[in-house]
């Protein structure tokens, strides 16, 4: 998984831009486009899901493919965007489409290996005792708490603090870059994936960073707006947006997954 966020970088609105004045980017059309990719997102997540565990029994050799073809198939599709912006209209709700198609797999893998929850007092599983459905709480609630405090200015993106989440970010993508790399001769990272209070403090770590990376994409939003980025903007930001929302997820599922394993 992408360890930060390269399509909300520095220079993505540094531009100059000449367009008529319906035709630039608003906040309101940004939410709409973001509202829509996570709508794709969700659909597919839940079509996957559903083909990889009918009968309600997880089939691992079903999900692989998903897994594999959503993880290729979103990458190709963030780099032809992040690389051409002006496509994004068509190719974010296609990258929101294969990345649901993963996320809805994966999150099945995880349910059915982590998923069983604390039972309540009459011996029933809680609804809300499903490692997705409180991986997905917590990445909202994330979201909405990060979002009051930029737009309450009690944490404000200045310079000294965007390059410290863009140099963080960057070293958690080289420790998963160098762990990928390792695992392909069979040697395994220490801590990144044990239930030790040290593993589990590196995800804790890791979430946060994913966390204010949220700070960096609202701030660049607000940015692009106030410099009359041109309509199709809107598409790249909430494709930008969506990117952090699936990295955090991610994290915090496998967050959760280290203190079920305890």
């Amino acid at each position: 998984m992408i360890g930060s966020n390269p399509a909300m970088n520095e220079s993505t609105f540094d531009l100059s831009y000449d367009v008529a004045p319906k035709d630039v980017m608003t906040m309101n059309g940004t939410l709409s486009k973001s509202l829509m990719l996570v709508g794709i997102l969700g659909l597919a997540a839940s079509f996957s899901w559903a083909m990889t565990t009918r009968g309600g029994v997880f089939d691992p050799g079903v999900a692989m493919p998903w897994i594999l073809g959503g993880a290729v198939g979103g990458l190709i599709l963030a780099l032809v965007t992040i690389f051409k912006p002006t496509a994004s209209p068509f190719t974010a709700p296609i990258y929101a489409l294969f990345e649901g198609l993963f996320l809805g797999a994966v999150s099945a893998m995880y349910e059915a290996v982590y998923g069983a929850g604390a039972a309540t007092s009459s011996g029933a599983a809680s609804p809300f005792s499903g490692i997705v459905v409180q991986a997905a709480g917590l990445t909202i609630c994330v979201l909405g708490v990060m979002l009051v405090l930029y737009m309450t200015r009690i944490i404000r993106v200045t310079a000294k603090l965007r390059a410290g989440i863009i140099a963080a970010t960057g070293a958690v993508m080289v420790f998963y870059l160098i762990s990928i790399g390792l695992s392909l001769f069979g040697v395994s990272m220490p801590y990144l994936h044990s239930p030790s209070p040290l593993g589990i403090g590196i995800s804790l770590v890791i979430v946060g960073i994913a966390a204010f990376n949220l700070l960096l994409d609202f701030d660049l939003i607000e940015r692009g707006i106030q410099r009359q980025a041109p309509k199709y903007m809107e598409w790249y930001a909430g494709f930008a947006l969506l990117v952090t929302l699936v990295w955090l997820y991610l994290e915090i599922l496998r967050l959760l997954a280290k203190l079920r394993s305890r």
